[in-house]
Parts: C-alpha cells; sequence; structure tokens
C-alpha cells in the first residue's frame, strides 16, 4: 500500500470512528524523518509528506471538514489552515510561513497545497493523528481519548490517533448524553 493510501485508510477510519460532523477539525503533526525511518527531525523528506497530505486530504474533504497541520518545535508547533477557518474561529494568524527544516515537510506540504493558509498558533481540533511522535495533544480539545484503528504506522513511523468529547461535570445528580453523541 502506498504512503498516500495508508494515510487516507487511517484518516478515512479515524473520522468514521470519532463521529465527526462537517466544519469539525483534524490536526495532523507528521514527521517525515520517522516516516522513513530516521530519528524525528534529522531528515525531512517533502516528497512523502505531499503524498501523505494527498491521503489525509482526500478523506478530510469526504467529510467535509478542516485540516489543520502542525509545524515543527522549530514553528513553536504552530498550526497552518485555511484563513477562512481562522476567521470564522476568530483566531489571531501569525507571520509565519513554514518550510522543510523550520515548520516541517508536512506544515509544508499542507500550505502548499491549501486555497489560503495561513498560520495560528493554536487550535481546539476534534480528532487528531500524530505519525511519529510529533505531540499534538496542545491542540485537541480538552478531554481526548485514542482511537485505535488497523493502521498502526504510516510508512515506518508510529500512529496514534485521537478524538475528542465533551468534557462531563457535575456531580451524582447530573445527567449526561449518550456517550458518542455531542
Amino acid at each position: 500500500m502506498s504512503l498516500k493510501e495508508e494515510s487516507y485508510q487511517a484518516a478515512k477510519e479515524l473520522l468514521e470512528i470519532a463521529n465527526t460532523n462537517p466544519g469539525d477539525i483534524l490536526v495532523v503533526g507528521c514527521s517525515t524523518s520517522e516516516v522513513a525511518g530516521a530519528r524525528i527531525g534529522s531528515d525531512s523528506v517533502p516528497e512523502l509528506a505531499e503524498e501523505i497530505y494527498a491521503g489525509i486530504m482526500k478523506a478530510v474533504e469526504e467529510k467535509k471538514m478542516y485540516l489543520a497541520a502542525q509545524c515543527c518545535e522549530h514553528l513553536n508547533r504552530a498550526i497552518i489552515i485555511e484563513k477562512e477557518l481562522a476567521k470564522a474561529k476568530g483566531l489571531e494568524i501569525v507571520n509565519a510561513v513554514p518550510y522543510p527544516k523550520a515548520g516541517g515537510s508536512f506544515a509544508t506540504a499542507a500550505y502548499h497545497g491549501m486555497k489560503e493558509p495561513v498560520a495560528v498558533e493554536h487550535i481546539k481540533a476534534e480528532a487528531g493523528m500524530d505519525i511519529g511522535d510529533t505531540l499534538i495533544g496542545m491542540h485537541l480539545k480538552d478531554v481526548a481519548v485514542p482511537v485505535r484503528i488497523s493502521v498502526d504506522k504510516i510508512g515506518a513511523a508510529h500512529l496514534v490517533c485521537a478524538r475528542t468529547r465533551a468534557k462531563f461535570i457535575g456531580g451524582e445528580r447530573t445527567q449526561y448524553l449518550i456517550p458518542g453523541e455531542r
């Protein structure tokens, strides 16, 4: 299976299990170094990022969602999103453009693949894919729940997926929605 097919399959499964809705956000962090079998941050591979981006975007577009691509630590894990999403969510746009050695190959592929890409510092996504242990947790809503899917690696990189749910608040008299509903 190609990286594009692996990425599509993983994203499609996650978005189905996570019970996502149109307009929701999928945050993705991806180390192409890890995908290629090297140590994170050591060997960025733009061509791999383009394949992975294409596969994930296909699943995101089918669900009418938004992709949030996490940059690497050199851009403080900033997020690349569509300008319309930043405006809709009232997010402050910051002045940064990713490239393979400062932002990462995946964020760079997203930047070049989006219609009107912008960078923001933070987002709260409903679901996430962490390809190569890039630490996306800071960009998920507060209660993240691990999701196990049939794909556990993209290339040689470890894959961790998550969905989020609303917080349970209150005490013994509180009534909650059925699990899995929003």
